[in-house]
This record gives C-alpha cells, structure tokens and sequence, in this order.
C-alpha cells in the first residue's frame, strides 16, 4: 500500500510576523525606516547615486535583526514541521527568524539580509555571519559586494518557484501581510482551487480577498491557535469556532 502524503501547508509572511519580533519595517502610510525614505536607500538609483549610505543603513537594520529572536508563531510553525507536516514557507521578509525557530524549507522572496552579494553577478552570495559590507569589499569578480536584498524596482528572481510551491499546497497560511505588494501578493492565485486559504492578521476582516478565511489576531496568537489545532486532528483544516 503506498505511504499516505503528508498534508502539505504553504505559509506566506510578510512584516507582521517579523514586527512581532521587533523588527521595525517600512512603514506603509509613509514610506519611512527610522526617517530614512525608500528612495534614497531602498532603489537601484540610491545604490548608484550614494552606495556609502545604502550600506550604513543595512548595516543597521542588520543589527536589528541579528538582534531580534523568533516569536511564538515562527517557533509554532517550525514545531509542526517537527510534528510530520509537510511545511514550505515563502516570506517577503529579509530576516532569518524562520530559520532560527526551526524550519528547514524557507523560500526569501526579497533576500536575506544576512548575506552579501556581488554587484555584477547575482548568483554569487556570501554569508555576513558577523559585520556588514564597507565601500571596498568585493566579490570575486572584483566588483563591489552589495546587500543581498531585492530592492524596489527590481525584479524577484525566486518568484517563478514560489509560484510552483504554492501549487502544491494542501492549504495556504498567509501570515502579516497586507497582500498589496506585487508580484508576491498574487501568490494567492497559484494556489489549487481547492486549498482553503486564511489570512492571519489584526486587520484580515478588511485585508482578506473574496474566498479567503479571515483569523483576526495577530501572528503570535493566531498561528500558534492553528497549529495546535492543525496537531490535535492530524490534518489541515479550518476550525470555524477560531475563524471572524
């Protein structure tokens, strides 16, 4: 007889998770990142007009994650990975707190931040297990090393693989994200037509799609609540006594 598949969650975190955690982001009414403004740190331009202060400032949201330490639902989710679920998480976030909790299949939309790249050949990375990058450290090519960061206006190379994960899914978990970032948010749209979806998030009863089930907690609490759930029944299901 053939050995039953494991259920499969496909989890899609975004900010909130990481917030959680103390990781300041962005913050969406005004573009800002202790009063720096995503033009002149966060974009091609900015690296090609100021790369000095591009660098300074990863240095210090490198500092903030190095840090930073999981949260409840980072560990919630590494713990059913542990328990026998199959558990593939897609993050838009450049933090390595997924990793830290546990969990083994992390798929970094925009990066890590705890590595460097070259400037010249995106393919060549290198870890920043201590420190950051200066004006004068180089890749292997000779070229300058930048922050391994996918930067507005540029494209998301591992978005085609994302996609094909989040076909798989048995059941799609989208964690603190508003779903306004594109390509990412259209993740939702891969997913098979029938895998239930819910959005974990203070404000899921405004942000949620059409279609999609709505946890109005935050991470920390809504995830965790699922998991147990998810590890009592053995199965991936949506409780309706848990649901807004």
């Amino acid at each position: 007889m053939a050995k039953q598949r494991a259920p499969h969650l496909v989890v899609f975190t975004g900010a909130g998770i990481s917030a959680e955690s103390g990781i300041q982001t962005f913050r969406a009414s005004d573009g800002l990142w202790a009063d720096h403004a995503i033009e002149d740190v966060a974009t091609p331009e900015a690296w090609r007009r100021d790369p000095e202060r591009v660098l300074r400032f990863y240095d210090m949201r490198r500092d903030q994650v190095r840090r930073a330490r999981p949260n409840p639902a980072h560990q919630a989710l590494a713990s059913l990975e542990r328990r026998g679920f199959r558990v593939s998480i897609i993050t838009q976030n450049i933090d390595d707190l997924h990793e830290r909790a546990g969990s083994r299949q992390v798929l970094h939309l925009h990066g890590e931040i705890l590595k460097a790249r070259s400037s010249v050949d995106p393919r060549m990375h290198y870890p920043l297990p201590r420190g950051g990058i200066s004006l004068g450290d180089l890749c292997d090519k000779g070229s300058q090393l930048r922050p391994d960061v996918v930067w507005f206006g540029e494209a998301v190379p591992h978005f085609v693989e994302a996609c094909e994960v989040a076909a798989e899914a048995d059941l799609l978990l989208v964690v603190g994200t508003s779903l306004a970032v594109m390509p990412a948010a259209s993740l939702l749209d891969h997913a098979p037509l029938d895998a239930p979806c819910v959005l974990v998030d203070p404000d899921a009863q405004v942000l949620a799609p059409p279609g999609v089930a709505r946890l109005n907690q935050s991470a920390g609490q809504g995830v965790p609540a699922l998991v147990r759930h998810w590890q009592r029944e053995g199965r991936l299901w949506l409780p309706e006594t848990l649901l807004g």
